[in-house]
């Protein structure tokens, strides 16, 4: 018989090891997925696991659900992982599948991290999964629409699991001091609220909540009697530095970047200066938020306030200078001018308009008056005929067409008459009832 060490033995495993649950009676949260009736408990209850994606945050459950998945079915199971397995590691598995299936037993790979495998990797997947060989259950925390092949995605049903509630983990907490796999053979006294604190910094992380209990309870109060007394001290010091969600390769920074600019665009300083702090304070670089809130000046700004560019130019230019943290306070005064000042995407939507029709007019000449007639050849074949100099006329205006013939009359800049743009509106409507006024026959 193989003989135990000392780190086999249960009570070395962390908290969260050892209180993992083993049912789903047992499972935290994610009622929209695994409450009575819903279609993934379905699913396991009924032994009709097909191929499926967890996708969500650390900490909710997704290696917790396969391994409950594991122990309910009649199916083989195999527990693979991205990090440490390639190309070999997967032929071998699918082989043993194979094996498995001529004997009439069918085969779970739950693949942990599958967002880690490479196009090639997830490739070799593939045929096994089309013809049934395999049940393939993969876990992820960024979005699979990205990170995962399409062919591979459209053979997959992706279930979303949700970041856990205060409640949840607060549950959870209470289990695991009750709990006699957790301190439910100790006698442990947390000051009233504690537990919700807790739940509060973890996130909805599970996993954190946990080791975060874990980390308050070994560093309590021991009396004679053995009574463990956890002070408020000993909890500030474990969660003195919250380590914030953000991955600034990965989905959340998109999402993070996308409330800025859209707290911004809906004119609320108070979310802009909000979701501005969320990326600073994970490690954002300044200068990318400092080009983002540059782009918004025009694209949703614009002629509306014009100084708008010029506020993100300089914060952009101090964030170069002078960096983190300082620079924190430059971005905050241009995110909130931004978020104040008066709205209007015409110059964005002017672009994006000529955009298109440049694409299919891409071949359409340019108009022989607007040519510079570099040489002697170019002004024989009329380059320039016709060119009218407009400095030179009273009003400072012409007649003269500078658009392809084709294209006559398209309007492209349609100015949204808010803030300082009434005035453009104006002009606009001016230089209009002058050209045709003036229009040739």
């Amino acid at each position: 018989m193989e003989q135990m060490t000392l780190f086999d033995r249960p009570a070395s495993q962390p908290l969260a090891a050892r209180l993992r649950p083993q049912t789903l009676e047992e499972f935290a949260g994610q009622r929209h997925l695994l409450g009575e009736g819903k279609v993934l408990r379905r699913l396991i209850e009924g032994d009709q696991v097909s191929s499926m994606i967890f996708w969500g945050p650390p900490g909710v459950g997704k290696t917790t659900l396969a391994r409950i998945i594991a122990h309910r079915t009649k199916s083989a199971f195999i527990d693979f992982s991205a990090v440490t397995s390639g190309i070999k590691e997967i032929r071998g598995v699918m082989q043993q599948a194979e094996d498995n299936r001529r004997f009439g037993e069918r085969t779970i790979v739950f693949v942990d991290e599958i967002h880690r495998f490479n196009k090639a990797q997830q490739d070799a997947f593939l045929p096994f999964v089309e013809k049934g060989s395999i049940v393939l259950i993969g876990a992820t925390t960024e979005n699979p629409s990205f990170e995962v092949n399409a062919a591979l995605l459209s053979r997959c049903k992706v279930f979303v699991l949700q970041a856990l509630s205060t409640e949840d983990l607060t549950g959870l907490l209470r289990h695991a001091l009750a709990d006699p796999r957790g301190f439910g053979g100790q006698e442990v006294a947390l000051p009233e609220g504690m537990l919700e604190k807790i739940a509060v910094f973890a996130n909805g992380d599970a996993r954190v909540a946990l080791s975060t209990l874990e980390m308050v309870v070994l560093n309590g109060e021991m009396d004679a009697d053995g009574r463990t007394t956890v002070t408020e001290d000993a909890l500030a010091q474990c969660i003195s530095k919250k380590s914030l969600l953000y991955d600034k390769g990965g989905e959340e920074h998109y999402n993070l970047i996308s409330a800025l600019h859209k707290s911004m665009r809906n004119s609320d300083p108070d979310a802009a200066v909000y979701w501005l702090a969320r990326m600073l304070e994970a490690g954002e670089d300044p200068i990318y938020i400092a080009r983002r809130v540059t782009r918004f000046a025009s694209e949703d700004v614009g002629l509306a306030d014009p100084r708008a560019l010029d506020q993100a130019v300089a914060a952009f230019q101090a964030c170069r200078l002078i960096g983190m943290p300082e620079c924190s306070v430059h971005l905050t005064q241009a995110v909130v001018y931004m978020a104040l000042a008066p709205k209007s995407n015409a110059l964005y939507a002017a672009y994006e308009t000529a955009k298109r029709d440049a694409a299919r007019e891409f071949s359409e000449p340019v108009p022989l008056h607007l040519r510079n007639a570099v040489t002697g050849l170019m002004k024989d074949v009329g380059y320039g005929d016709g060119y009218q100099y407009a400095h030179d006329a009273e009003d400072k205006l012409t007649n003269m067409t500078c658009l392809p013939d084709s294209m006559a009359g398209k309007r492209y800049y349609v100015p949204a008459g808010q803030g300082e743009e009434k005035d453009f509106v104006q002009r606009l409507a001016e230089i209009q009832a002058w050209k045709e006024a003036h229009k040739q026959p």
